[in-house]
């Protein structure tokens, strides 16, 4: 007992640390960091409306495709939505009390009622469309997709499930800022008004005005961002759907799908793709691997080529398996991911290849492509395209790939 050593405890002196002055350092470092990154974020939702030819071609895409949807079942629309149908009112109204959903079609089983409603919705449908008055027509556009769509949930092919989602998110966004009617409308107004100064405003009005844009902003670019998250998780989740059953991992899954008689709407056709297996086998992989990979590719040039192909496959769908409605609302919602100076780039190659074609000639006194957009920012404030840049800062998310210029 006399001849154990009692261990020594370290110095606290030899035991390494840094300056408190360097710890203050850093920490003031990461703080200053956390306030950027929300700073940026911030400016990002409020600055300007991100995204606006991408919203205003998903208005134009989906009100098309819902107009063309109910004129394609204008001869079938008494069996699928009238008093009539398999699916009468009173089973919609038993759903609805277990569901929480509604529909104005119920509201009366008189056949003139449901053809007044059916008009309205096809009006409804090719105003959204066109653009006109488009904050309302948004709004009833929602309530007629809504009301169809729970109507006979049981008697559509699918397709009009994403067609109802996009609807909806659609109500938050200023979709009707580009390529619309109330668009030409303020830009023909804006000519007439010239250099009129605007009338002089109280400080609690100008308050309220700025108060408004900014909420009408954030609205607008969180409804973009949601769709395109939706987008994002239908994809992924399709995709590692696929990959948990055998047919697809073995490449045998599109060869089961060629062959169904119920998406058959030319059988040769589908039958001449199955003589191909070797084929079949590489587009199930290239499928799988593509809806997997879908949401990771979109912070880079590599969602361009992704696209094209996604492109390509849903119009294989709508062809193979007679699914147009479905692969429609698919290639409208991939619309959301180009930015804006791709739409705005479109007039300006159609000019282009209209004059090398004779078919057009720029107008006297303008020169071809000088056509401007209306800014649609606060006034006074620049917009972020004229902004300095931290230096650094790269275009690396997606958000800010959605937030591309917008001439």
């Amino acid at each position: 007992m006399g001849n154990e050593q009692i261990p020594q405890l370290p110095s606290t002196a030899a035991t390494p640390h840094r300056p408190a002055a360097q710890e203050t350092s850093l920490a003031g470092t990461a703080h200053r960091w956390l306030l950027d990154r929300i700073g940026a974020l911030w400016a990002l939702l409020t600055d300007r409306p991100l995204s606006l030819y991408a919203a205003s071609v998903l208005r134009i895409g989906y009100g098309l495709l819902y107009l063309i949807f109910l004129l394609r079942e204008l001869p079938h629309r008494d069996e699928i939505w009238g008093p009539n149908s398999p699916w009468t009112p009173a089973l919609a109204q038993q759903l609805f009390d277990q569901t929480g959903w509604n529909s104005i079609l119920i509201l009366s089983e008189s056949r003139a009622y449901f053809e007044l409603c059916y008009v309205l919705a096809l009006v409804t449908s090719a105003l959204f469309m066109l653009g006109w008055r488009t904050r309302v027509m948004s709004i009833l556009f929602a309530v007629v997709v809504t009301s169809f769509h729970a109507r006979s949930i049981f008697m559509t092919d699918g397709g009009d499930n994403l067609v109802l989602l996009m609807t909806l998110y659609l109500v938050l966004t200023a979709c009707g800022r580009r390529w619309s009617l109330d668009a030409r409308r303020n830009r023909l107004k804006t000519a007439r008004a010239g250099n009129t100064p605007e009338p002089a405003r109280s400080f609690y009005a100008q308050q309220l005005r700025d108060a408004r844009i900014t909420l009408t902003t954030v609205v607008h670019n969180c409804g973009i961002f949601v769709i395109a998250a939706q987008v994002c998780f239908l994809y992924g989740s399709a995709g590692l759907y696929k990959i948990q059953g055998p047919t697809w991992g073995g490449g045998t899954a599109l060869h089961y799908a060629l062959n169904l008689e119920l998406f058959q709407p030319w059988p040769a056709l589908s039958h001449l793709v199955d003589e191909y297996p070797m084929v079949i086998a590489i587009a199930g992989y290239v499928t799988v691997l593509l809806q997997v990979a879908f949401p990771f590719v979109l912070f880079g040039r590599l969602k361009y080529p992704v696209l094209a192909v996604l492109l390509g496959m849903h119009i294989g769908i709508a062809v193979l398996m007679g699914l147009p409605l479905f692969s429609g609302a698919m290639i409208i919602a991939d619309a959301v991911f180009l930015p804006d100076r791709f739409y705005t780039f479109l007039p300006h190659l159609w000019r282009r290849a209209a004059q090398r074609t004779g078919m057009r000639r720029p107008a006297p006194g303008r020169a071809a492509g000088s056509g401007s957009v209306p800014s649609q920012g606060r006034p006074g404030v620049p917009s972020a395209k004229h902004r300095a840049t931290p230096p650094g800062q790269k275009d690396t998310t997606l958000a800010t790939e959605l937030a591309s210029d917008q001439s």
